[in-house]
């Protein structure tokens, strides 16, 4: 069957897919559940069958820009409403495009696989920095956005995003709700926080602290008493930390540390883990809460002590990769022989569970 393009994605929704990749000379593949498969039915793919299929669901004139630069991310809604965020790139002198179809609402805080109580704290909150982090496909942006969709019905404020491409649309609700995206309403993440200073934020959404400028941006937003999201590719605490100071040059770094432990909150690090039977995928997050014994360890640049002050921090809603994972195995979601495959400490989690 030859690429229908509007059918194969009404056929992603139906199978729960994350994701959709058209490569040439492949069949369409879909990943369900983090798992990649073929699309039943479908015909091995063109380059020309890929080609049309976007010029269905990307504007001409973002077409145009691919075919300018040979790369391409952006956000568009269709049909009944769908979102996708789309890549489009070229390998081996064939257009290939990523296609990530986005949830039409956002998830209930109760419903996201996380502390509610902890969310809500984050949500009351009027200042200070929140990182989410974890590999691409974990779910970063499904928690901030449900988070601050929450914001969004419950104060009025000011919330301002930074995103490449937007992938969740808010509509102002309680707040002014406020999105912008990189290479369409602004030349770069570093220069939109920048002048966000000037756009009377309360809440300011970054994409990813991706580079130098854009980092420290994000820290002076959270350090001049904005509530600061923003995203890493860090799988655990102790890492984020450390990736954070380390972006400096030495020369900055005792200062940057001392910035960092003043404005940090939160650091939630997230996996998408695929239960046993296939059937669906559970959210494990390791959880750090800033308090002012953590916030001592970091301004003393002890972060190697960090991880046991998560491990001793339930109390405080804190938990490790293996604690979240042991509560998996518990309910039966998780054999113990798939979470080693995804924790951080191997040793760590066979001695607890």
């Amino acid at each position: 069957m030859k690429l229908n393009i509007v059918k194969i994605i009404d056929e992603l929704v139906s199978e729960n897919a994350s994701d959709l990749h058209l490569v040439a000379e492949n069949p369409p593949m879909m990943r369900v559940h983090g798992v990649l498969k073929a699309a039943a039915g479908y015909d091995v793919l063109t380059s020309e069958d890929i080609e049309q299929a976007l010029q269905i669901i990307v504007p001409e004139s973002m077409l145009a820009k691919f075919r300018a630069e040979q790369e391409l991310d952006i956000g568009v809604t269709i049909g009944d409403g769908y979102r996708l965020r789309i890549n489009v790139y070229v390998q081996q002198n064939s257009t290939a495009a990523a296609i990530r179809l986005l949830p039409n609402a956002f998830f209930p805080l109760e419903e996201l696989g996380l502390n509610t109580a902890l969310l809500k704290q984050i949500v009351a909150m009027h200042s200070g920095l929140v990182l989410v982090t974890g590999a691409t496909g974990s779910g970063k942006s499904t928690t901030i956005a449900s988070i601050v969709n929450e914001i969004n019905a419950t104060r009025a404020c000011h919330i301002h995003t930074i995103e490449d491409p937007i992938e969740y649309q808010h509509i102002s609700k309680m707040a002014l709700v406020t999105q912008r995206e990189v290479g369409r309403d602004t030349v770069s993440f570093a220069e939109a926080l920048r002048r966000s200073l000037r756009e009377d934020p309360d809440v300011v959404v970054v994409g990813e602290m991706r580079d130098l400028e854009t980092t420290t941006a994000a820290l002076a937003l959270a350090e001049t008493g904005h509530l600061t999201f923003a995203t890493l590719h860090t799988s655990d605490a102790v890492q984020t930390v450390s990736r954070v100071i380390s972006q400096f040059p030495a020369a900055q770094q005792a200062q940057v540390t001392i910035q960092l432990a003043s404005t940090l909150r939160y650091v939630i690090c997230q996996q998408l883990i695929p239960w046993d039977n296939k059937q669906g995928r559970s959210l494990a997050a390791e959880i750090l809460v800033v308090t002012p014994a953590v916030r001592a360890l970091i301004r003393d640049g002890r972060t190697h002590q960090i991880r046991n002050a998560i491990q001793t921090g339930q109390a405080e809603g804190m938990q490790t990769m293996e604690q979240a994972l042991e509560s998996l195995i518990t309910k039966r979601l998780l054999s113990k022989k798939t979470a080693i495959e995804f924790c951080n400490d191997p040793v760590a989690l066979m001695k607890d569970s």
